[in-house]
């Protein structure tokens, strides 16, 4: 039985799972093609704020990926509905043109300016963000109103490698004001919560390539997590985390893989007994096999290869100095 036989929803991250910036992740396409024509319900669930909708569903369209804008999720839009429940007014936006018009949807009036009569900051992700942006914003914070956060992600995974993603923007804010956001999106559960309901899914799979925000952000939402090697995650980050998903492979075509066999924990042809490794299978050694394996001891953990095998398949992981 696979992921697709087992969940009648998954939620599908964008950045590192299934696009790095501009590049798609090679096995996407016909992973979400996949996930379509078994009748599972995709939902593409992202952090980042700097777009609508719209603009996340053409983009994955160029990228290859047929995507309707109901079928996308944003943090920008779970901060809109956080923001809608606790305050009526003027909002001071930082972040995009499309954060304004997810908080304008629910009948808020977006601001640029803490000069007018403002009841909350909301902030997200934009590149053109500079520091009179966060300074208006720090003028209103410095007076007590809301403050909500889209994300807290501290990079961006993109085609040139990892930037500045809107955690960076916010502990500037955190840093000048001494005050901490509400959260939306991932890791806190509004974000996932509002895409299980726009799934009408009773049993939804998160899938993330980032433990402290997809994974812990799944746990938070009680739902099932498959984490995906594709983007910042390393080997080593996992071993050390407290966090673990229910799943573990190297990227999202893992989808149609057997279920039993993509589960965290011990694993058939791996011996891992007080830190050493031993491989015990007939076949060419498998590293995401073994992380699966590893990935069930405690955290922090050393290992060390007994034999060639393990060897190869530690360093394959990057853990070739039997470091967790």
């Amino acid at each position: 039985m696979s992921l697709l036989d087992h969940y009648d929803a998954l939620l599908f991250d964008l950045d590192g799972t299934v696009y790095r910036g501009e590049e798609v992740i090679d096995a996407a396409p016909a992973a979400v093609a996949a996930t379509h024509r078994a009748g599972v319900t995709v939902r593409f669930v992202t952090n980042n704020a700097s777009r609508g909708p719209d603009e996340v569903a053409r983009h994955l369209t160029a990228l290859g990926i047929p995507a309707r804008p109901d079928e996308v999720s944003t943090s920008a839009q779970a901060a809109a509905q956080v923001l809608a429940e606790k305050v009526t007014g003027t909002v001071l936006i930082v972040g995009s043109a499309s954060l304004e018009h997810e908080v304008r949807q629910v009948g808020l009036h977006p601001t640029r300016t803490a000069d007018d009569d403002v009841v909350a900051v909301v902030q997200g992700l934009s590149k053109d963000t500079g520091w009179r942006d966060l300074a208006e914003a720090c003028v209103a914070l410095n007076t007590g109103v809301l403050w909500v956060a889209c994300n807290v992600d501290p990079t961006l995974p993109t085609e040139r490698g990892q930037l500045p993603g809107a955690g960076s923007f916010v502990a500037a804010l955190r840093t000048a004001t001494g005050r901490e956001p509400i959260v939306a999106g991932k890791p806190a559960a509004p974000l996932m919560v509002e895409a299980v309901r726009a799934a009408n899914a009773d049993h939804a799979l998160a899938i993330g390539d980032r433990l402290d925000s997809d994974i812990d952000g799944a746990i938070a939402a009680g739902l099932d997590s498959l984490l995906v090697m594709s983007g910042v995650t390393t080997a080593a980050q996992l071993l050390a985390a407290d966090t673990r998903p229910t799943y573990l492979a190297a990227d999202v075509a893992a989808v149609t893989e057997p279920r039993e066999r993509l589960a965290v924990g011990e694993q058939a042809d791996w011996s891992v007994e007080d830190g050493t490794v031993r491989h015990r299978g007939d076949g060419e050694p498998d590293p995401f096999t073994l992380l699966r394996a590893l990935a069930a001891t405690p955290p922090g953990g050393r290992f060390e290869a007994a034999d060639d095998a393990a060897r190869t398949a530690l360093a394959h992981l990057g853990l070739g100095d039997g470091l967790a």
